[in-house]
């Protein structure tokens, strides 16, 4: 059974967007393992709670299959964590499917791993497609953007779409 890793958040994280996601990736097949900042309880954006098994300085991207990021409020901290950075270009460098939705698109965008890529973000003050494109990236301003191995996601309503186009991706 393939393996992923859904990075949320310890505090804000978008719940819908983990939820469609997790569903996606678990249709497919996935077995499920989420990390954090730290070990421990994760609270949603919208309330909800989940349990981070693994914390970021401890994940070896060669255990897993693919990874996502998932935005909300919290995520935003994730792009300057050198942690969450260094999964981001591991798993980039291995080739692996590698997924970012919502704001966590600029955690991408940060580890450098968007540059000359076309990816999408939710841009609802502007500021973060200009993150994107001050990387490098091309903003297309789409629900979902595939490119090469990265599908980036714009927010809770194409989170199920984003889950399943991640897991298609060939491995």
């Amino acid at each position: 059974m393939p393996k992923a890793l859904i990075i949320i958040a310890q505090e804000g994280y978008q719940d819908k967007e983990y939820q469609g996601t997790r569903d996606g990736l678990e249709d497919a097949g996935n077995i499920i393992i989420i990390a954090s900042k730290e070990v421990g309880s994760c609270s949603g954006s919208l309330g909800g709670s989940q349990e981070a098994t693994v914390a970021l300085k401890d994940v070896q991207v060669s255990d897993y299959d693919r990874i996502a990021f998932i935005g909300g409020p919290g995520a935003g901290a994730l792009a300057s964590n050198a942690d969450a950075l260094k999964i981001a270009n591991d798993a980039y460098r291995a080739n692996m499917p590698l997924g970012a939705i919502c704001i966590a698109p600029t955690i991408l965008a940060k580890a450098q791993v968007l540059d000359g890529k076309r990816a999408t973000v939710w841009n609802g003050d502007g500021k973060q497609s200009e993150v994107l494109e001050t990387y490098g990236a091309e903003y297309t301003g789409e629900a979902v953007t595939i490119d090469g191995n990265i599908v980036t996601g714009n927010g809770p309503g194409a989170a199920e779409e984003f889950g399943k186009t991640l897991a298609e991706l060939k491995i």
